[in-house]
């Protein structure tokens, strides 16, 4: 027991990196989010990291060879969806005026782009999982996703610290970030 516990915090922490990256960029752009906004954020990355193992996991049960195909494309889509997020937010950033409000950190359907780009490989996670019983796939990822939560509300608390030091590039430093986030999975992916 102890060490299935100890594997799936693990995996969870491996997992989680890139939606902690994701939570540093949005802290950057919002250093005055609420607590709410913040509990939203770090939600919604555990809920996307909860799911896409137990996805994975059925993937493995039902239909595998329909995932091996879906598999090649998981890297295109992370890095078009953080490079749009990215770009977006660098875009705005360098277009708005000084006198104009900073945009908030990616809510709503950017938040849940974001939540499947950084946590589609997760979906391949599923397969480590494939010998275990639904009682177990199902408590592994809810182990990922408390460790997901807990990362990405500390990556944002970092962001914000250096969204306040950093006021007037980090939007632009946080848009890097997704897009390098981007990159980074892809290359992961294609090599």
């Amino acid at each position: 027991m102890t060490e299935f516990i100890i594997s799936s915090i693990l995996l969870g922490i491996g997992l989680a990196m890139d939606a902690f990256s994701v939570s540093i960029a949005s802290g950057l752009a919002e250093p005055s989010m609420p607590r709410g906004g913040m509990l939203g954020i770090a939600g919604c990355f555990g809920a996307f990291q909860f799911a896409m193992p137990m996805a994975g996991w059925l993937c493995v049960r039902t239909v595998v060879r329909l995932f091996e195909a879906f598999q090649k494309l998981v890297p295109w889509i992370a890095l078009i969806l953080l490079a749009w997020i990215g770009a977006k937010m660098i875009y705005g950033a360098v277009r708005r005026s000084d006198d104009a409000p900073a945009p908030a950190a990616p809510r709503g359907a950017e938040l849940v782009l974001a939540g499947v780009a950084t946590s589609i490989d997760a979906l391949s996670a599923g397969f480590a999982l494939a010998d275990y019983t639904p009682a177990g796939a199902f408590s592994a990822s809810v182990i990922i996703a408390a460790v997901t939560f807990a990362i990405c509300m500390a990556g944002i608390r970092v962001g914000k610290r250096f969204g306040d030091i950093f006021t007037g590039r980090a939007e632009i430093a946080g848009g890097a970030i997704l897009i390098l986030i981007g990159i980074e999975i892809f290359v992961r992916g294609v090599i």
